[in-house]
């Protein structure tokens, strides 16, 4: 794979598109000086951004497109009306192999419909899932489903299973990582039947690291597990749940440092540690959702996130295409297909994965 890549942006997605896009991706650039940039938006607002960013300059190419999908449009709205606005042309790039991966802050229900229309899924994963990270006490983990797949079946989750793992390696890093089924209790018959089945099939086939088993809800901020699987309906509240509780927390300590003149006095004495504390929760150092199971790199940021946020999902997306990310779930599915060959035959998975 050569050093330089492209990453495709869709400008016009986001709160404050596209000046936040153009910011992140200077930020970007810094960042990664290996990357390149196909920027797509209605050039008239795009380019009194670019113009001013002379280095962003050098490695950008705009691409004029009228239509925006607004963050109200219904995804079949979109698929129907939107085949000249930037989001489609960004995810098109990538299709036609002139990007490594998209990146866009705009519509997810669009992003997602669009992406897998244009990008198709890999061979074998049925459908796509929303994974992110998420900060634990001793360190980040990945979680998936948050959000695509309302309801799901045991192979669902397997497959969660197997895009969680590659996702771990190839952004966080983690060689060996450990993963779970997220249930209501970590007892063998807890749970319903999906689960049960999965965690049986995942015992069969061994993925690199460790199958943990079943966790339960207050492991997730442990960090019991570096992979945390579960299905859409399940994740999307659990996230919902960890940010509402965030920001509670947060306006608790506002208050009480604000409660009395040696409350603030306390703030002065702790600052150092409080901006440790704001800087590991940095909502924007964990943005970048990535959309796995297609077949191609795509990457939504927060709408409402700043330049950070942008450069960080920016980020995410440089990571999965230097790190291999489609070509480790294609073996890894590969695998999966040996190890239920060799269950119908009578072999041991185990057996399978060693011949």
């Amino acid at each position: 794979m050569s050093d330089r890549l492209t990453i495709a942006l869709d400008a016009m997605g986001g709160d404050h598109a596209p000046r936040m896009v153009l910011r992140g991706a200077n930020l970007a650039r810094k960042r990664h000086p290996q990357v390149q940039f196909l920027v797509f938006g209605r050039e008239q607002d795009v380019h009194p951004y670019l113009a001013k960013m002379k280095k962003l300059r050098q490695v950008t190419t705009l691409v004029h497109c009228e239509d925006v999908v607004s963050d109200s449009e219904k995804p079949s709205t979109a698929l129907r009306n939107g085949r000249n606005s930037s989001m489609r042309q960004a995810i098109q790039a990538v299709r036609d192999g002139k990007a490594d991966g998209v990146v866009s802050a705009g519509n997810t229900g669009a992003l997602m419909a669009m992406s897998k229309m244009l990008m198709k899924m890999l061979p074998g994963i049925d459908r796509p899932a929303i994974a992110s990270f998420f900060p634990t006490q001793v360190g980040e983990s990945v979680m998936l489903d948050l959000g695509a797949n309302v309801q799901c079946d045991a192979q669902n989750l397997v497959d969660f299973a197997i895009m969680g793992n590659a996702f771990s390696r190839t952004v966080l890093g983690t060689m060996e990582p450990s993963y779970g089924l997220l249930n209501v209790g970590a007892e063998e018959r807890k749970g319903h039947e999906a689960l049960w089945e999965a965690r049986d099939r995942l015992n069969e086939i061994k993925l690199p690291g460790r199958f943990h088993g079943f966790i339960e809800g207050d492991d997730i901020a442990k960090g019991t597990v570096d992979v945390i699987v579960t299905d859409g309906f399940t994740g999307n509240v659990a996230l919902k749940a960890a940010e509402g509780t965030a920001k509670l927390i947060g306006s608790y300590l506002k208050s009480t440092f604000k409660s009395s003149i040696f409350a603030q006095l306390g703030y002065l004495l702790a600052r150092r540690a409080m901006q440790k504390l704001r800087k590991r929760t940095d909502p924007r150092r964990y943005n970048g959702a990535m959309f796995l199971g297609l077949n191609g790199i795509a990457v939504k940021s927060h709408g409402g996130t700043d330049p950070v946020g942008f450069a960080n999902a920016i980020g995410v997306a440089v990571d999965l295409a230097r790190g291999g990310f489609l070509e480790r779930i294609r073996a890894d599915l590969g695998q999966l297909d040996r190890a239920v060959g060799a269950s119908r035959n009578g072999t041991s998975g185990a057996q399978a994965a060693a011949g």
